[in-house]
């Protein structure tokens, strides 16, 4: 067993990952053997990640607010607390919070044998995010 303290500080969403704000609270990172990252994230009312690609895939498990994430080619979903969305390897998505809302998720990915995580694309247009969705 090993207890790892917390002595990470809250980060900033890098401005080409992400539309708004949102903060980044680092839960496990990559270390041989495991290739698991994983990590909280908080997004502001209207802010949303880029479209992008995990080689491997990714569950985003939501635990507070309400939030809105689309597969290329789909209709926008809503995602609640409790809810665990699995994008596909290769699956271009984005996620984030609604426009009147705050969302949190914790995000778990694994590297791939290069150690990538993931692609990012293109933002996010305002078009895009404000599309009609499911319920």
């Amino acid at each position: 067993m090993q207890i790892t303290r917390n002595s990470l500080e809250t980060a900033p969403g890098p401005s080409d990952w992400f539309t708004g704000a949102v903060y980044i609270d680092t839960v496990a990172a990559p270390s041989e053997p495991s290739r698991l990252a994983a990590a909280s994230v908080h997004f502001s009312p209207g802010a949303r990640t880029a479209w992008h690609t995990h080689p491997n895939g990714q569950t985003i498990f939501v635990t507070e607010g309400l939030g809105l994430c689309q597969r290329e080619g789909a209709a926008i979903e809503v995602i609640k607390p409790g809810d665990r969305v699995f994008f596909e390897p290769g699956e271009n998505h984005w996620h984030g919070a609604t426009p009147d809302r705050f969302m949190t998720h914790v995000a778990m990915h694994q590297v791939d044998a290069e150690g990538i995580a993931v692609t990012w694309g293109e933002h996010v247009t305002d078009e895009e995010y404000g599309a009609p969705h499911k319920p």
